[in-house]
Order: C-alpha cells, then sequence, then structure tokens
C-alpha cells in the first residue's frame, strides 16, 4: 500500500465517523517556541490549552513535521529522520479512552476491501501506563486483545505532558511484531526493535503542575473537559504495509535514493559509508522540498538556517558520492514527484521550488570554494601556534558566513590532524538560536508571562477590532499590567499594557506595523499608545505610558488612533498589493511574497526570485502600479470561506496561518489577495509609488523598499534638484547627463591608468640598482630593502620577481622588499630555483618577516607575502630575513 493510499484511508475513514478532516498546516509555527512544527498535535495546542474554543468535537489530519535535534544522526541509523507525516485524530470533550481504542483497532485491523489497513490482530502488542487499570480493561475486555499482549509501563514510556504545567494524562500504544528476525521476543518492553510502535493514543485527563524532570511533576487534578490526541506515523505504517525493512526503503524515499544512485552510480547497500550519504540525501532533499512548499527561504537564522544546513548536507553528500556537477534539479523533481499526490500544491508550485533550491546549491558550491580557502588559514594558524584543536569561533565562521556543515568542518580538520571545539561551536550556535526566540518573544509579550494574557482573554474574551470602519470610539479597560505584572492600577510615568473591550488600534501582523494614538480615560487620565501587540490570538495588548493621572483595571475611556500616521500606512499596504500583483505579472507566480512592512509613506516587499530583477523590468513594474492608481480602481474587503477565497484566485501569503473564514482584499480587477490589514478605499488616494530599487536579502529572495505618496514626491522632487545641479555642472541637458558623466569618467579612469604605468615604471628603475646591491651571505646574493611609501602589492611583487630575473640563475638568490601602504607595513619575497635547493623557501622567510612586523603571511616556496601593524619594525625584519637566511644555509 503506497504512501498517498495509507494517507487517504486515514482521512476517509475518520471522516466516515463525524471528524472534520482538517488540512495540514503549514511547517512553519504560528508558535513562538517552535521554529517548525515537529508534531500533529501542534496546530490544535490553542484548544487543548484552552486559549482558543475548538470549532469542532471531532477533527483528523495527516500534520506535515520536522524535527531536527539529531540531525547528525540521519543517515547513520535507518530511525533518524528530519521529516515525517503524523497522523492523527482528535476529540475534545467528545469521546475519550473507549472510543479512541475501539476506532484504532478497527482501521488497523479492518480488512483492505472495507477501508482499513488489514494487519494482522496477533502481530499486534498493546502498552499502557502502569497505573491505567481502565485502559487496560477495554483493550483486554473490550477489544479482545490477550492479556499477555498488554504491558505496563511507567511514565517515562507511556504518560504524556507538554513539560509544562497544563493538560496531561496517560498514553496507550500499539506496537507491530516485525517477527524474530528483528530480535528477541518479550513485547515491546524488552525490544522495540522487534515491536516498533505505530499508534499512541494520549488520554488528556487530568492537569500537571510543575516539576523538574519528564517524569517527576505533581498532578494536580482532573481537567473539567477531557480530551484525546493520537498520532500515528504515517512513515512507519508503510514501512510495515510495504514489506521493508525500514523507512528509507518504503516508497517516498527509495525513489531519492534510487535518483542519487542513478546520478552518482553509487549502489545503495554497497557500502555503509555510502549508504549513509544516499540516505541523508534522501531525507534531505525531501524535507528540503517540503520546507520550501511552506514558503521558508534558506538563511543564516531561524527556520532559513534549519533549510539552508539540511540542503547544504545534501549537497555535500552528493558530493561525497561523486556528483561533480548541480544535481539539485533532478532530485527536487524526484521528491516533488513522489510527495505531489499527498501535496497537491507541490506541483502547482514546482518552479518557485526548484528556483530557490537551485539557487541555495549553487550559493553553496560557491562558498564551499571561499569556505576552504578560511578554513585552510585556521587550519594553518591553529599548527602554527602549537594547537591540536580548531576553534568553537573558527567553526562558528565557517558555519554562519559560509554555510559550512559541522560535520563538513569536522571532517575537513580531521584530514589536516585536528579535532573541532564542538562544545564551543554548539554554545554559540545556542547563543544565537536563543537570542532569536528571546526578540521574537519580546516582541509579542514584552518580556510578560504569557498566562497574564491568557487570563484576561478567559476573564474578559477577545479584543473586538473596531478598526477598519472606526479610528476612534468608546471602550473599557479590561486588563492592565505594569512592568509585565498585571495590576489593578498604574500612574503617570508607569509603562503598561493595556487591553481594551473593543479597538481602533491594529495590532501589528500581516506585514503591517501597529497603529499609535492616546486612550483618554473619562476620569482624566491619558495613556499614549506607542505600539499593539496580539501575544495570543484575539487578545490586542496596548503598549506605552500614562501620560496624566490614575489607570484603573474597569474604567472607561475614548481610544484615538493617529489618523494621519494611519492613513499613510494604509496607503503603503495597498501600494505592496499591487506591487505584488505586478511582479508577478512580469516575472510569473515564482515572484511570491516571501514578507513585507507597511510603514507611513513607504514599504518593503519580499518576494522569491533566483537572481536580480533587471532595471528595465523594475521600470515597468513601477509604471504599471502608477497606471492603475490612474484608473481610480475602488479597494474593497470581504471576509468568506477560505475555500471560496482560494476559488476565486486570492493570493495567499506563505507562513501565514488562515482560519475557515478569511478576508479577502480586492483592488478592482487588478488585486485579490487575504489580508488582515488596512487599505484605503480607492487607489487614487496612493497619489504615486516610486520604487527605490531591489536587493538581495538571501538565497533566492530579493527585497524592493519604495515610496508611498507624498514621501514619493519628496523624493522625486529631491531627485530634479541633484539633476539640476548636475546640469549645471556638466553644461547639458537631463537626457544628455549620462553621456558627459561617463565620458568625463572614462578620461578619469584613462588618467589614473597613465599614473599608475608611470609609478610603475619608476618602480621598476630600481631594479638594476637593487641586484647590483646584493650582499653575500654564505653563498647567497641577498637583496633587502625598502621601496617607497604608497606602492602597492602588485607593483611590489613586479618589483621582487624583477629583481630576482637579474640575479644569475646559478647563483642562490633571496629578495625580500617593503614599503608601506595604508600606514601599514607590506613584504614580498622572492627565492630562486638554487636557493630552494638549498632550503631557503619564499613561506619561510615570509612568515619570519612578517611575525616581527606584526602580523601574518603565506604563500608558495619560490614568492610569498605578508605584512603587518609596526612600521617601525621594518629595518627588524629585514635584519631577520638575514639571519634566518644564514642559519639555512
Amino acid at each position: 500500500m503506497e504512501s498517498a493510499e495509507i494517507r487517504r484511508r486515514w482521512l476517509s475513514f475518520f471522516e466516515e465517523r463525524g471528524h472534520t478532516v482538517v488540512p495540514s498546516a503549514s511547517l512553519i509555527a504560528d508558535d513562538p517556541t517552535l521554529l517548525l512544527v515537529n508534531a500533529g498535535m501542534v496546530p490544535f495546542k490553542p484548544y487543548f490549552l484552552g486559549e482558543e474554543k475548538p470549532p469542532y468535537a471531532r477533527a483528523s489530519s495527516v500534520q506535515k513535521c520536522v524535527r531536527t535535534p539529531d540531525i547528525e544522526e540521519v543517515g547513520k541509523t535507518t530511525r533518524h529522520g528530519t521529516f515525517f507525516q503524523m497522523c492523527g485524530n482528535f476529540s475534545f470533550g467528545d469521546y475519550f479512552k473507549e472510543g479512541a481504542i475501539k476506532l484504532a483497532w478497527e482501521l488497523l485491523t479492518g480488512s483492505v476491501e472495507h477501508g482499513g489497513y488489514g494487519l494482522e490482530p496477533e502481530k499486534l502488542w498493546i502498552t499502557v501506563y502502569q497505573d491505567d487499570d481502565e485502559a487496560e480493561q477495554i483493550w483486554r475486555d473490550v477489544v479482545g486483545v490477550p492479556a499477555e499482549r498488554i504491558q505496563r509501563l511507567g511514565k517515562k514510556d507511556n504518560f504524556w505532558s507538554m513539560g509544562v504545567p497544563g493538560p496531561c494524562g496517560p498514553c496507550s500504544e500499539i506496537n507491530y511484531d516485525r517477527g524474530p528476525e528483528f530480535g528477541v521476543e518479550g513485547g515491546p518492553a524488552v525490544n522495540d526493535e522487534r515491536y516498533v510502535e505505530i499508534w499512541n493514543l494520549v488520554f488528556m485527563q487530568y492537569e500537571r503542575g510543575e516539576g523538574t524532570s519528564k517524569e517527576d511533576f505533581e498532578i494536580l487534578g482532573d481537567l473539567p473537559s477531557k480530551n484525546i490526541d493520537t498520532g500515528l506515523g504515517l512513515e512507519r505504517l508503510a514501512m510495515i504495509l510495504q514489506g521493508v525493512q525500514n523507512m528509507y526503503e518504503t516508497d517516498t524515499l527509495k525513489v531519492v535514493i534510487d535518483k542519487a544512485t542513478e546520478l552518482t552510480g553509487v549502489r545503495y547497500g554497497q557500502a555503509h559509508e555510502s549508504d549513509v550519504s544516499l540516505r541523508v540525501v534522501a531525507d534531505h532533499m525531501r524535507t528540503s522540498v517540503m520546507l520550501i512548499g511552506d514558503g521558508v527561504t534558506p538563511g543564516n537564522e531561524g527556520r532559513g538556517y534549519v533549510l539552508r544546513r539540511i540542503m547544504r548536507r545534501a549537497v555535500r553528500n552528493m558530493r561525497l558520492l561523486g556528483a561533480t556537477g548541480p544535481v539539485v534539479g533532478e532530485l527536487v523533481d524526484t521528491v516533488i514527484g513522489t510527495m505531489g499526490e499527498q501535496y497537491p500544491e507541490l506541483e502547482t508550485d514546482r518552479k518557485r521550488i526548484e528556483t530557490v533550491a537551485l539557487a541555495e546549491e549553487a550559493a553553496f558550491l560557491k562558498a564551499l570554494k571561499g569556505g576552504t580557502n578560511i578554513l585552510d588559514t585556521a587550519v594553518t594558524e591553529t599548527k602554527a601556534a602549537g594547537g591540536t584543536v580548531l576553534s568553537g569561533d573558527k567553526a562558528f565562521l565557517l558555519h554562519d558566513t559560509w554555510g559550512f556543515p559541522i560535520d563538513l568542518t569536522l571532517e575537513m580538520a580531521a584530514e589536516q590532524g585536528l579535532s573541532v571545539d564542538e562544545a564551543g561551536f554548539r554554545r554559540l550556535m545556542q547563543e544565537q538560536r536563543d537570542r532569536a526566540k528571546a526578540d521574537a518573544r519580546a516582541k509579542k509579550t514584552g518580556h510578560a508571562d504569557v498566562s497574564a494574557y491568557r487570563e484576561i482573554a478567559d476573564t474578559s474574551g477577545a479584543t473586538e477590532f473596531v478598526g477598519y470602519t472606526n479610528t476612534e470610539g468608546e471602550t473599557t479597560v479590561v486588563g492592565l499590567l505594569v512592568n509585565g505584572v498585571p495590576s489593578p492600577a498604574a500612574t503617570e510615568g508607569d509603562e503598561i499594557e493595556v487591553v481594551l473591550d473593543r479597538t481602533p488600534f491594529y495590532a501589528e501582523g500581516g506585514g503591517q506595523i501597529a497603529d499609535t494614538g492616546r486612550i483618554r480615560l473619562h476620569s482624566g487620565a491619558v495613556i499614549e499608545v506607542r505600539d499593539v501587540q496580539q501575544p495570543v490570538p484575539g487578545v490586542s495588548v496596548h503598549k506605552g505610558s500614562v501620560q496624566v493621572g490614575e489607570v484603573t483595571v474597569g474604567a472607561t475611556a475614548y481610544a484615538t488612533i493617529d489618523v494621519r500616521r494611519r492613513r499613510a500606512i494604509a496607503r503603503a499596504h495597498s501600494a505592496t498589493h499591487l506591487t505584488h500583483q505586478a511582479l508577478r505579472d512580469a516575472l510569473g507566480p515564482t515572484a511570491a511574497q516571501a514578507g513585507s512592512e507597511n510603514q507611513p509613506g513607504r514599504f518593503r516587499f519580499d518576494f522569491g526570485s533566483p537572481s536580480a530583477v533587471p532595471q528595465a523590468v523594475m521600470t515597468d513594474v513601477e509604471q504599471k502600479i502608477n497606471e492603475v492608481l490612474a484608473r481610480e480602481l475602488d479597494v474593497h474587503a470581504e471576509v468568506m470561506p477560505i475555500d471560496e477565497a482560494k476559488r476565486q484566485g486570492a493570493i495567499a501569503e506563505f507562513g501565514e496561518k488562515y482560519g475557515e473564514k478569511v478576508r479577502v482584499v480586492t483592488i478592482g480587477d487588478f488585486s485579490k489577495e487575504l489580508c488582515g490589514g488596512t487599505h484605503v478605499h480607492n487607489t487614487a488616494q496612493l497619489g504615486l509609488v516610486k520604487l527605490l530599487g531591489e536587493s538581495s536579502i538571501g538565497s533566492g529572495v530579493r527585497r524592493i523598499e519604495a515610496l508611498v505618496g507624498v514621501d514619493a514626491y519628496n523624493f522625486l522632487a529631491r531627485e530634479h534638484t541633484v539633476v539640476a545641479q548636475l546640469q549645471e555642472l556638466v553644461k547639458g541637458r537631463p537626457e544628455e547627463l549620462p553621456e558627459k558623466i561617463s565620458g568625463m569618467l572614462a578620461k578619469l579612469k584613462d588618467a589614473e591608468k597613465e599614473i599608475e604605468k608611470f609609478r610603475a615604471e619608476k618602480v621598476l628603475q630600481a631594479a638594476a640598482g637593487l641586484a647590483q646591491g646584493a650582499q653575500d651571505v654564505r653563498g647567497v646574493a641577498l637583496v633587502t630593502g625598502q621601496v617607497p611609501d604608497g606602492t602597492g602589492a602588485d607593483d611590489l611583487r613586479k618589483l621582487v620577481l624583477d629583481v630576482r630575473g637579474r640575479i644569475p640563475g646559478d647563483r642562490p638568490a633571496v629578495v625580500a622588499l617593503f614599503t608601506t601602504a595604508n600606514g601599514r607595513p607590506l613584504t614580498v619575497i622572492a627565492t630562486n630555483e638554487a636557493a630552494r635547493e638549498r632550503g631557503l623557501k619564499a613561506g619561510d622567510l615570509v612568515r619570519t618577516a612578517a611575525k616581527t612586523l606584526g602580523g601574518g603571511g603565506g604563500g608558495k616556496p619560490d614568492v610569498a607575502q605578508g605584512g603587518g601593524q609596526n612600521v617601525e619594525a621594518v629595518g627588524e625584519a629585514m635584519a631577520a630575513v638575514e639571519r634566518l637566511v644564514a642559519d639555512t644555509v
């Protein structure tokens, strides 16, 4: 049974039994504590925590998941992988233990002809929590599993919680006996390799308190509503139903391994080392495609860093297998081919996915060359200092700047006889991740405990946003925090966070920054609002300070936003939509939005593109946008079911989480997007849009920055002033400026070449005199000297080689000349073949000189270059070279 069929049967089975089928959420987690969705229940987490009311009593999904804590182990074993699909069924206060157990047994053991998976009942073993008599009784007496195939395990294996105070409960696992060839008998308590877990049923019935570990925490009592959360690993079930040894031999991964074999000629099963690489390629390429498909782009932080890391591991392992050219294109095509039936959006977005992946491969192959040079230098410096361990900061630099996976650094360092300070590297990596997560949390919560906002939401409900139609209005203070702590009151000068029952203030989201303004209490108190965030869904937190009087919970007030600022932001947001559509018209659907920020009078728009957008295209896009403004198109918003929005062709932003109902913003017949932001009523209100330019912000991602309205006019006015000044300087009309300025620059360049030629000739004129002045040091002709300050490195090198060439070839010769450039000493040293035969190497000599100068250097045995910091030490450096020559010969 193919993986796609396993997925189809799962969803069909539960839909027929009253479950709402919930499409897989994006891998981009809507949770500041998670980079990526790593479990099937993550999208349902707000319901289990009581943050939101579930819109259904029963649900089922097949959720895309990515886990990367053990990424270095992927490939080394057949059990580790980064991407997996978690089949789940969920009950929110509906059925409980007996219902979940009976459903699981029916689906697993039901006949294939009737929609089941057809597993033999006698091969299924059950584990329950050590104190869960109820679950054991249901398995034994209701389902009919023999008592000898039911085992009790402790908290470590059969009790679930999120690791923090909240819902928890015992769980029951269904395990499949793969037979004696996988080890000794005795059930999952004895051998989890033979008795592999395929389905975990979690019975959420208790509330847990604080604890010190997974097993050490207090049970506070029963939950008011008992819930069910189950998870079946699709890949594990596929392994069993397809009769293969491990997940890498299942249909969706084996086809990728076969493609890697075709590209490299290395057969799976040929050797352990190559098998590891083939498994890495299969797993990482599948994960990469799924991440890119959900809108992740390679970068140096966050989820972009995860994608970059696994893509580069895949590319590197293909090169270890013998691939010499680009390979990612064909691998991506294979992954889309095998996963597209389950996720049709991969086929729809094929071009964009391929574009991003190919750009990352090209960037890494280029970085691989540059990074290797940096690593070689670091290895040389470490050895020169007598060390045997490459520092963690060097490994981090290679990883952060050049995209080197740590295992690549480990391998290349080992080839040079060095180990790597992995602990130091991982510490720096963790610090980077912690900073990223802390920044994300601080932006949303201001370092307050999220539970404080949840408590307000539970007590007062969600904040009603009236800002689409009103810029001011009556309201009531329902929550107040001072310095992140709930408080009944705040006084003048306090930094506070205020929650209102209704608000005209837009909370930052969807690329639009928050409104600012004032809240005036009827008591006379005034709050200056600087920012608005939604740390928990539906609760708008107004951040600011008390300007006058005392603020109290329950007080009535009048909230007013900065209308002029809001209108400027709305113009920018509408301009962003126009820019998005114009870019897609010019470049195709690959120019998908990858982020945006709308501020008063200006915006930035990030989009997918493998290369720079030609200036001619940018000009056309800008013209098209402004033509739309002149058409005076009406802008309107409508709330509709998401399926209807998709049917109408509305564009959705990657990474955004949408509910069953969505808000669609339509601009005439030109643009239609899912958007929760504020906009103008007619395109004529924008006045003017000026695109300032575009640039790269990461592999496969470009950024446009632009001005709108008065800001755009002011920019063009300044440009006009500059053009007028240039006209005066060059005495020409505006259309003549490019040609005239180009001519002036050409003349300047020619003059610089003449000056450089004259300077080089002057330097080389000294060659004959320097060669004639060579001193004899134990039979070696040694030329040392200092040439005029300002002589460039290239000219100094030419002079050194010229002097060396003037000394008879049969006489050992060393030429060491020095100069000062940009306030720092520079040296180039050359030796002839006769000198090298006597052990005199330019690299050794230049390192000695450079060390004296307070710097470093290196090169080949015949010519080398170095420099330093201490200009006063040039004479001492010459003497050091002479001593080394004398000592060597």
